[in-house]
Parts: structure tokens; sequence; C-alpha cells
């Protein structure tokens, strides 16, 4: 299941997770990201042992600064708290998947 989540949040729901977390900064106005949400979707009731979270860059311009998020989407992953991979832009679902295929081993 994804999770939408805002800065009051963030540091419980990212910072301080056990698993992997894949952070999607998205806009409901962007064709690309409305594209990239049934896959996020499909992948997050495949992938059990990784946390998939959204979040809103026109509510949460502070954290799209603070990840450098210049376009979206942008997807940041986490691991321990700490960023461990970034790409931006839509993906098919193989394509999103090699991206994230050996995260949890890095």
């Amino acid at each position: 299941m994804v999770i939408h989540i805002g800065k009051n949040n963030f540091q419980k729901e990212v910072i301080e997770a056990k698993e992997v977390v894949v952070v999607d900064f998205y806009a409901d106005w962007c064709g690309p990201c409305r594209m990239m949400a049934p896959i996020i979707d499909e992948l997050s009731k495949e992938k059990k042992e990784v946390k998939f979270v959204k979040i809103n860059v026109d509510e949460n311009p502070e954290l799209a600064s603070q990840y450098q998020v210049f376009s979206i989407p942008t997807f940041v992953v986490f691991k321990n708290g700490q960023v461990i991979h970034q790409f931006v832009g839509a993906k098919s679902k193989e394509d999103f998947l090699k991206e994230i295929k050996n995260l949890n081993n890095s």
C-alpha cells in the first residue's frame, strides 16, 4: 500500500523506517506522475520488503527543495535514513524494478 505523507510524518515514515523506502515526489497536475501511480501501486503490493510513500510537491515544497527535486516525478530511495539512490521521470514497471532491484543489498 502506498502512503501519502508530508513534512509532519516524513521523519517517522522515511528517516526512521527499518526497510528501504521509495519516496515518489509528485503533483496532481503532472501527467507522467499520474502515469506512474498505478505502477507504484502494483509494486507496493508485490515488493513487500520495500515501503512506498508519495509526497505532493505542491503541498510540501520544503521537502522537495531539501532533496533537490527539480522535475517530477522524482523517486528518492532511502535506507537507514540516508538517500541511496535517486531517479527522475516516468518509467515502465520493468525499468522501475531495475532501478530498485539491488537496493536491499546496498
